[in-house]
């Protein structure tokens, strides 16, 4: 096989069984960046090194027998405030930090606005012996609004935020001023669809190997379409920073303990009952679709389908509106800020 040509490169990637190819990272197109890993960057297990775009503050809990620290980011509108409070829940492979565009864009539209980092990731305590639940991050979330006296609020979710999200809105509706969820995981039962079981511990190992050029094979193939830009470097660094550092195992731990919360805690059979208005988000060209690596060939390619799965997911949520994205992918946020953020305030 000529590998020295891009595009069959690109097909030989796709063909095989496992989500990150490191050749893939080499390919170019006319239209594609190189995918090569940007520099090499350490971080502490609570991201110590990475710089936010806001100042980070702290909430402390106790949750499950554990005094834990929960970061936060708390920014004031910059234009007449309207007296609403937006909250902004990052995905699995994200941080808070991801949403620096939309706190802008939200900010200068009046909101104040709140964005936690959850426990188990980037800046927020990595714990040990920790049962996470997406009904238990809702509820810590809750916990950190209400100290800061925020009654309601809209809660805008991506990725893991938007399953999140909706596990938040169904717990606390009378807390929830509106839910948006953005390319939201848990719009498809991956269990129910065939995908095999992988246990923590083996989920665990496969975190370990993680690298830069994994992740950013990972981004490439199934968030961007095959298309990069220099821009998402930063959050393929941001990421693999953590993996890098002296906090590695813990890192990988608790993302092998929140993969399996994904796998194990399907919200789709719940939209039915999700009584606030809602919005769904979605970049069209998403594929999405956490193990899809363990599963057959014909099983992985019917998954991830965001183009059918968000029409759906709107059908499902009595009070939803579905703003769809063409030529968009799993971060629409990143990838066209303006198209997305003109649309997010719209709808809000």
């Amino acid at each position: 096989m000529n590998f020295a040509h891009p595009h069959v490169l690109a097909r030989f990637c796709l063909s095989i069984a496992v989500i990150a190819c490191p050749a893939l990272v080499h390919a170019q197109t006319a239209t594609t960046q190189s995918a090569a890993p940007p520099p090499a960057a350490t971080y502490g297990a609570q991201l110590e090194g990475f710089e936010y775009p806001h100042p980070l503050k702290r909430f402390a809990l106790a949750s499950q027998g554990q005094d834990l620290s929960m970061a936060y980011m708390d920014i004031g509108p910059v234009a007449d405030p309207n007296g609403r409070t937006a909250v902004l829940l990052h995905g699995k492979n994200f941080c808070g930090a991801t949403w620096e565009g939309s706190i802008d864009a939200l900010t200068r539209a009046g909101y104040r606005v709140i964005v936690p980092d959850q426990i188990g990731f980037c800046a927020s305590t990595k714990p040990k012996g920790y049962q996470f639940s997406f009904h238990q991050l809702a509820d810590n979330t809750h916990k950190l609004l209400a100290s800061l006296g925020i009654e309601r609020a809209t809660i805008i979710g991506h990725s893991m935020g938007g399953m999140l999200a909706a596990r938040y809105a169904l717990s606390f509706p009378t807390a929830t001023d509106k839910l948006i969820m953005v390319n939201p995981l848990g719009l498809e039962d991956w269990k129910a669809k065939g995908v095999p079981y992988a246990t923590i511990d083996q989920l665990y190992q496969g975190e370990l190997k993680t690298t830069a050029a994994s992740i950013k094979a990972y981004q490439l193939k199934f968030y961007y379409n095959g298309q990069w830009k220099p821009d998402y470097d930063r959050w393929v660094e941001m990421a693999a920073g953590l993996y890098a550092g002296v906090g590695r195992e813990s890192v990988a731990w608790n993302q092998a303990q929140t993969s399996d919360m994904v796998y194990t805690q399907p919200v789709v059979y719940e939209f039915g009952n999700i009584a606030v208005p809602t919005v769904l988000m979605i970049g069209m060209t998403d594929k999405t679709a956490p193990g899809a690596n363990r599963a057959s060939p014909e099983v992985a390619a019917a998954l991830g389908n965001y183009a059918e799965l968000g029409k759906a997911a709107a059908r499902a949520i009595p009070k939803s509106r579905l703003i769809e994205f063409p030529g968009l992918g799993h971060s629409p946020q990143v990838e066209s800020p303006e198209a997305f953020h003109t649309a997010l305030i719209g709808a809000l």
